[in-house]
């Protein structure tokens, strides 16, 4: 298991200056969220580190903007074909280093999969257009078109919840489109992300040095992020750390995933029975840490009982478990830090009036899927994003009484509204202020083929590999006199 990666027994994440220059700096122990044991290693990189990375990419920019489509599409093909031989392995890396389940550690590289070759599908419509420049009396006949081009060196930064699916819906786009890439992935899982840019690295297909990986926390993604090398930034976490990378940044282009506080109504039409079966899944996949987690539930209150029967019913029947189980649902939050924090936002919420339907309670040390009721408005619970397995139910009169305080948020990645009257999803539709709206499903749905992103603090740009290559390129504009 994992040879391929191993030092003395435990995997080794070390630092890739580039395809050839591989180095073991300071090293520091990732310890598994489920049994504290050490499950990786990985070295800690400092500011030098950093700079030494994007100087790599730039020179290799010279050559990675000259490599052919085709060899770039073959690159991705060869990965996408080598992650599906080694699928159990980078699964089990996910159930140590984060402590998915192994269910859906298997889901997430699948997704890994197809995100990488739908990326290469896509490359073969990045192409310009001819215009005419004689469409006015003040202009003239030319042979006049635009093109994409890559923009240079692409600094990527990625997060815990989905550490390999979200790696390589950055790399694989900013590598695809001729950039060089500098890949700084989350302090929590930096062996999946190690194994991940290996492949690309050691490809027959590579570019030499059009890939770094550099660890390591706000110094080294300060450095990346003010540096005049970069000139696209790609960064999927927190508001308060998207807010820094703004005023950092300076005159570059910045990409941000910031998270959301997810939303959906279940209208009086609805199928109740299917709507509490994936408001459950919804908001307790992947302990509620996922962007774009169930976190309000709006009922009219005509269903309101009823709803909430189905959803306590449903919650009791997720597995919370070891993610190493098959039949586990729920495992154990990412650090101890994330468990207290909730335990608090509850404690307050209850003392302030709100109540625990379901859950609230650790099971071995993981906190177990939890159904809040009374709650109001102004409770963390409700208008914070929650990033845990804690959803809200919220009795509302009406369709209007629910957009509205579904809109009244800071957020807006997803909602979601489950209805059979095809006049109010078209009000839904027209209504939401949000990135994304799902009809008759939860707002956790998301498919990598589709746009994804939000408004207001939940971000800027779109990922998914057709959008993920806009913003990594940009437009050259030709005219031929």
């Amino acid at each position: 298991m994992l040879r391929w990666f191993e030092q003395d027994g435990i995997a080794e994440a070390k630092v890739l200056f580039g395809s050839t220059k591989e180095i073991r700096a300071n090293i520091e122990e990732r310890r598994s969220p489920y049994d504290g044991s050490v499950v990786s290693i990985a070295s800690v990189c400092n500011a030098q580190d950093a700079k030494r990375a994007l100087e790599i990419a730039q020179k290799a920019f010279k050559e990675t903007k000259k490599t052919p489509l085709s060899q770039r599409i073959l690159w991705l093909e060869d990965v996408a074909s080598k992650l599906k031989t080694h699928k159990e392995d980078f699964a089990l890396m996910l159930v140590k280093e984060v402590a998915k389940p192994i269910t859906f550690a298997r889901i997430e590289v699948d997704r890994c999969i197809e995100t990488i070759k739908i990326t290469a599908m896509e490359l073969s419509h990045l192409h310009g257009e001819t215009l005419s420049t004689d469409i006015m009396p003040s202009g003239k006949k030319t042979t006049a078109f635009f093109r994409r081009e890559p923009v240079g060196v692409v600094v990527c930064i990625t997060p815990f919840n989905f550490p390999l699916n979200l790696v390589a819906h950055k790399i694989a786009p900013a590598l695809g489109a001729g950039n060089a890439v500098v890949l700084k992935p989350t302090p929590e899982a930096p062996m999946i992300a190690y194994m991940l840019a290996k492949l690309f690295i050691d490809s027959n297909y590579a570019t030499k040095d059009a890939l770094s990986v550099v660890y390591g926390d706000a110094e080294v993604g300060s450095t990346l992020v003010k540096s005049d090398i970069p000139r696209v930034l790609s960064f999927t976490g927190s508001v308060p750390v998207g807010k820094i990378i703004t005023q950092q940044a300076g005159i570059k282009k910045v990409t941000l995933e910031l998270g959301g506080n997810a939303a959906t109504y279940i209208d009086t039409t609805a199928d109740i029975s299917l709507a509490a079966t994936r408001c459950a899944f919804g908001a307790f996949y992947n302990s509620g840490q996922v962007c774009i987690s169930l976190q309000r539930i709006y009922v009219n209150e005509a269903v309101y009982q009823t709803f909430a029967k189905m959803m306590a019913i449903e919650t009791a029947k997720l597995k919370v478990g070891s993610p190493y189980e098959e039949e586990t649902f729920i495992g154990p939050m990412i650090d101890e830090a994330s468990k207290n924090r909730v335990k608090a936002w509850i404690e307050n919420a209850v003392s302030e009036g709100a109540k625990v339907a379901v859950g609230g309670e650790e099971i071995n040390g993981i906190f177990s899927p939890t159904v809040m009721i009374d709650v109001t408005d102004e409770m963390k619970i409700v208008c914070e994003e929650v990033f845990a397995p804690i959803v809200s139910l919220i009795s509302v009169p009406d369709y209007e009484t629910a957009i509205e305080k579904m809109n009244n948020s800071p957020y807006g990645l997803q909602f979601s509204i489950f209805t059979n009257d095809l006049a109010l999803t078209q009000r839904f539709i027209d209504d939401a202020m949000c990135g994304g709206v799902v009809i008759n499903d939860i707002p956790t749905l998301r498919f990598d083929v589709q746009p994804y992103g939000g408004s207001k603090l939940s971000g800027v740009g779109r990922e998914g590999p057709r959008w993920a290559l806009e913003e990594f390129t940009e437009i050259k504009s030709i005219v031929i006199c």
